[in-house]
């Protein structure tokens, strides 16, 4: 374990810089580790397509190998295409020698296409590789080569996989479900101590060019670091996830393009300077008030009373209601695709949750839309008028509850009597979907004449507001008649 991973990619090249070589030191970079580079090959490719290669002799490949173990102390080695038994030979005779404390084998044995890439005998000695490695990340195409059966079109299929190769090897093996059909995207650590299963979801773009080289490097690097693999995953994953959702603003090639592997690095060099950032630390005082309230406070100790908290989710299944109509305003008036999705997919899910409330907690025939309730929604629909007037009134609802489930989390344990609902705001999935919706205000801040952002700070500060008031109402006594 280090400070700062000294990680060392094996691997060929990519010279638009989406996959090999070139992705696995933009991934170790954004995840804190020092990236090194030994080339395996030099690929002439693009976003759509390869169109040569050139490998050098494998006498070279064995002096830039001793080049770098000679001199730096390597803590992790991430290992990508390699291209011939020969090559392959001459890596497990570095690794028995050098011993590094990390290897994580990505073993690139299929192309997209289905067609294999490596000939029997090296596809023999990547399997003995394998028994070599701490970690293998194969996708469902390369581990049905590994193990010799046919390729998984299941999560069970893939499992069991996924077992046979750890009892075949002795490996641990990261089992990816991204090549299975539906909108779920399961992960896996699969090993001798058992299976730790990461749920995960598809994210919706074409630019998925070096996600392998990408997710491989990164648990090597957030091995080195300290982290249990079923940890490394989970932080892996949860990056990688939002390199997939910011992909689409790179505009890089126009074939498959490449993930945004600095997503988290620029949205930090951003924000301080952003509309966004600025409207949140305005709301400062607004925020303090929701953390020292009754309701606040008491939904994370788990003292607020029952009848408190029902009562809110009454108001809100209510509320979700309105709101899933003004995130479909959002939806038609949004000036790109990929936004309208968004705002579309928002709304559905308000009335997926709002379903759920009334469901799980909230007889809706004892439902009375209270004051605050009203005041709110109405003010959101007073806000429909304009683009970014309407993003900045809708962003609070994502953003303070992201702050809130996330801080909240810590506070969880077994019994909390609201932990469902502090499980849902403090989601990866939430978090993913606020930074979204930060990123969509800034961009409407932005092309806002300085009227329009007036008129998006004041939309800004009253949802803060009416979002205080609604998180104090249900604590208040309720009004009778008469």
């Amino acid at each position: 374990m280090t400070a700062i991973p000294r990680v060392l990619s094996i691997a060929g090249t990519d010279p638009t810089g989406g996959a090999g070589v070139q992705a696995d030191l933009k991934s170790i970079g954004a995840l804190g580790g020092y990236g090194m580079a030994v080339v395996t090959a030099l690929v002439a490719q693009n976003t759509r397509g390869v169109r040569d290669v050139h490998v050098p002799p494998v006498a070279f490949l064995g002096a830039q190998l001793d080049a770098v173990s000679d001199d730096v102390r390597i803590d992790a080695v991430k290992i990508g295409m390699l291209q011939s038994a020969e090559i392959i030979g001459t890596v497990r005779e570095w690794l028995a020698r050098v011993r590094p404390p990390v290897v994580v084998l990505d073993p690139v044995m299929v192309a997209t296409s289905g067609d294999r890439l490596l000939d029997p005998a090296a596809e023999d000695e990547l399997r003995a590789l394998c028994a070599e490695a701490d970690l293998v990340t194969p996708n469902l195409a390369e581990l049905a080569v590994l193990t010799g059966r046919p390729a998984a079109t299941t999560w069970e299929h893939a499992v069991d996989d996924a077992r046979a190769l750890v009892q075949a090897s002795g490996t641990t093996v990261l089992l990816k479900g991204g090549h299975l059909a539906g909108a779920a995207c399961p992960d896996a650590i699969v090993g001798p101590d058992g299976v730790h299963e990461l749920a995960g979801r598809r994210v919706d773009t074409r630019h998925t060019h070096g996600t392998g080289c990408s997710l491989s490097s990164a648990m090597a690097t957030l091995r080195a670091a300290g982290a249990s693999w079923p940890d490394a995953l989970k932080r892996a994953k949860e990056w990688l996830t939002g390199a997939l959702v910011h992909a689409d603003a790179l505009h890089v090639g126009t074939g498959n393009g490449p993930v945004d592997h600095f997503h988290e690095l620029r949205r930090a060099q951003g924000a301080a300077g952003s509309w966004s950032q600025r409207a949140w630390d305005a709301s400062a005082d607004v925020r303090a008030q929701v953390d020292a309230g009754r309701f606040v406070g008491g939904l994370g100790d788990g003292s607020l009373p029952r009848e408190v908290f029902l009562r809110y989710l009454a108001q809100d299944a209510l509320y979700l209601g309105e709101y899933s109509r003004v995130l479909a305003r959002a939806s038609t008036l949004a000036p790109t695709a990929q936004e309208q999705v968004f705002w579309a997919r928002s709304a559905e899910s308000a009335i997926v949750e709002e379903r759920r409330l009334h469901e799980t907690h909230v007889e809706s025939a004892a439902s009375v839309p209270e004051p605050q309730m009203l005041a709110y929604t109405n003010h959101l629909h007073a806000s429909g008028a304009s683009y970014g007037e309407l993003v900045a009134a809708l962003l609070p609802c994502f953003w303070l509850y992201t702050d809130l489930g996330t801080r909240l989390a810590a506070r969880r344990h077994d019994g909390h009597p609201y932990d469902d609902w502090l499980a849902l705001y403090g989601d990866p999935a939430f978090a993913e979907a606020t930074a979204r919706a930060i990123e969509i205000a800034d961009a409407a801040a932005r092309e806002a004449g300085p009227r329009e952002r007036a008129r998006m700070n004041a939309a800004f500060a009253r949802s803060m507001a009416h979002e205080l008031e609604f998180f104090e109402a249900p604590a208040r006594p309720a009004l009778v008649d008469g």
